[in-house]
């Protein structure tokens, strides 16, 4: 039982990290503080591959940038990140 335990919690928040990425879409906001997320973008070996669509932005990949009325903050860096990220014309969603 003990087994057990150690193994869920040391892999758990192994697959979670991975995951991440993948909850992130919809209506995205580009901020310098308070962000939710870090992201890095990237040109291979990306987390999440996203379009940035005008509407549809209800699957995952797809992100609206809004002003306000924002799902997510979104803070843009070169080290740090959360999940990394690559701009593509289609083929998004989750690696």
């Amino acid at each position: 039982m003990k087994k057990l335990l150690l193994v869920c919690m040391f892999c758990l928040p192994i697959f979670l990290m991975g995951q991440k990425a993948c909850n992130v879409y919809g209506k995205v906001k580009f901020v310098e503080y308070g962000e939710d997320y870090k992201v890095k973008f990237v040109k291979y070996n990306e987390d999440l591959s996203i379009k940035y669509v005008s509407y549809g932005e209800n699957k995952v990949g797809n992100w609206k940038v809004v002003e306000y009325g924002e799902d997510y903050k979104l803070k843009t860096v070169k080290y740090g990140q959360d999940f990394t990220a690559k701009e593509v014309e289609y083929g998004q969603g989750c690696k």
